[in-house]
């Protein structure tokens, strides 16, 4: 709970980037599942913030705030160079809690929740190499489906989706490599653009991921470094809703840090933290996630 003299909703911002920062990285980088392999995982993401970054980039106090995802990640290979992508928030909660005036103690509105379904994102990937270069290359493209609800509570201030379709295009490079003579390491790279819909700005996206399987590969120990950059060519916050969950005109720049333990040759577990260390119209909080997923490709 976060006091505070004031009423201020289009203070309490968050956007859907902060959210994938914490998914799995879409496409699995530049490497496509070979034809019948699959990777499949149910996770649990979540983020409480009391605080978000401004349009200038400053800190600034906000009524507590959560959101709660339990999501499906699929990838599966239809052919050696086609991979069917899928990311669905199955469940997703968005709450506020009470906001009390710090000088009369007074609640100046009561908590809210609601419950409902994300937004859904179906993509493709294609390599653009062939199987088994040494240098991959792969293009993926990411469908943004709105299929979260876009007004919630009594102020219609809570969401669990921005109400646009958004396609995002991305090329993703890289290479695996053996550190010393027993560890499997890899590292890649991908830029991107999303174009989004309903007056949201287009986006530019880049970033890269290293990562590295200790104990035989049973643990992988994987970092990410995410950037986004707004063009801000869409409408302004204000006329997008940015009382709500998703806001407009967004940037940040994130890292995240996952540990993937396989229990089995196909089945595992794993855990994540990321957080934005630069931003814009974003929560400043890190995020976290728990899954178990399977592996058909073991």
């Amino acid at each position: 709970m976060v006091k505070s003299n004031k009423m201020n909703w289009k203070s309490i911002l968050l956007i859907a980037g902060i959210i994938s920062i914490a998914s799995p990285l879409f496409a699995g980088g530049p490497w496509p599942q070979a034809r019948g392999n699959g990777y499949f995982k149910l996770y649990q993401w979540w983020t409480v913030f009391d605080q978000h970054y401004t349009d200038t980039g400053e800190l600034d106090p906000n009524v507590t705030t959560g959101v709660f995802n339990t999501s499906l990640y699929a990838e599966y290979g239809l052919t050696d160079r086609f991979t069917g992508i899928l990311n669905a928030p199955l469940f997703s909660r968005n709450y506020m809690n009470n906001l009390i005036s710090s000088t009369t103690g007074e609640t100046l509105v009561e908590g809210e929740a609601i419950n409902s379904i994300g937004d859904i994102d179906l993509g493709i990937k294609y390599g653009l190499t062939k199987p088994g270069s040494k240098f991959p290359v792969a293009a993926t493209l990411i469908l943004g489906i709105p299929s979260g609800q876009t007004a919630g509570g009594s102020q219609e201030n809570l969401q669990t989706g921005d109400g646009e379709f958004n396609q995002f295009i991305r090329v993703d490079a890289g290479t695996s490599f053996k550190i010393g003579k027993q560890t499997n390491a890899y590292t890649s790279l991908y830029t991107g653009f999303n174009n989004r819909g309903n007056d949201f700005s287009e986006e530019v996206r880049f970033g890269l991921e290293a990562g590295a399987g200790l104990l035989n590969s049973k643990l992988w120990l994987i970092g990410r470094l995410d950037v986004v950059e707004s063009l801000k060519n869409g409408a302004t916050a204000a006329t997008v809703n940015s009382t709500s969950i998703f806001a407009n005109n967004t940037e940040f720049s994130s890292y995240s840090l996952e540990a993937a333990y396989y229990i089995t040759p196909k089945i595992g577990v794993s855990a994540s933290v990321a957080a934005a260390f630069r931003g814009e119209i974003i929560a400043a909080a890190p995020s976290y996630s728990v899954g178990v997923f399977l592996d058909l490709k073991k």
